[in-house]
């Protein structure tokens, strides 16, 4: 579980494996301590995250202004693209009303309602 915006209790669902190596990353530090540290042996400021995922989206040829927020964006869209039920994608991101996560699914480029129509 997690504090998030709003402090809202979110549980986050991630690999045995994944949760296994980040047991064995904390054997010597306390629950508060933080996942990542900087060089400075602090938690990363939310700046520096944000330089991170710049940096990599460069390197991946992504030539946007991307942030942890376009993330987030990027999460839901995809995850309606795969067919999850907007009820969970909803709850994943934390939000109370369904039209807040609405706003945050995307057209595809080259999709159109028109597609969808009877032949």
């Amino acid at each position: 579980m997690l504090l998030g915006k709003g402090d809202k209790v979110r549980n986050v669902i991630i690999p045995a494996q994944t949760w296994t190596e980040l047991m064995i990353l904390g054997k010597d530090s306390s629950p508060n301590d933080p996942v990542f540290e900087g060089r400075r042996k602090r938690a990363i400021s939310q700046t520096e995250i944000r330089r991170i995922i710049q940096a990599a989206a460069e390197r991946a040829g992504i030539n946007k202004n991307v942030s942890p927020h376009w993330l987030r964006h990027s999460h839901a869209t995809h995850a309606a693209n795969r067919n999850v039920p907007l009820p969970l994608i909803q709850s994943t991101l934390g939000h109370t009303n369904v039209a807040t996560t609405s706003t945050y699914l995307h057209a595809r480029p080259n999709d159109s309602n028109s597609l969808y129509l009877p032949r």
